[in-house]
């Protein structure tokens, strides 16, 4: 007998993230540029060291974008275990 996952159990989750206008510097695998991510207005930013499917930053402007967050099964050794998709760009501000 197989079982099927439960609708809610499925590993893909949905969030919704802030985009600082600048990036920085910062050290993955070997230095490279950052986003800057939080996930509310009052939280810190933070390092992001991934990429989102189907989103293109531009510097100068500040987003808020709604994503899906799957696991990785077997992720790379220098990879993130999250992929990230773009579903919607919910703003993009000018600062």
């Amino acid at each position: 007998m197989q079982c099927k996952p439960m609708p809610n159990s499925s590993s893909a989750d949905q969030k919704t993230i802030i985009i600082a206008p600048q990036t920085v510097d910062c050290t993955g695998v070997a230095p490279m540029k950052c986003l800057q991510v939080k996930e509310k207005e009052t939280d810190l930013w933070e390092n992001f060291y991934s990429n989102i499917e189907g989103f293109t930053y531009e510097p100068g402007f500040e987003y808020e974008l709604k994503v899906k967050t799957e696991k990785i099964e077997n992720p790379p050794m220098d990879g993130s275990s999250i992929k990230y998709t773009l579903i919607k760009q919910v703003s993009k501000t000018k600062k």
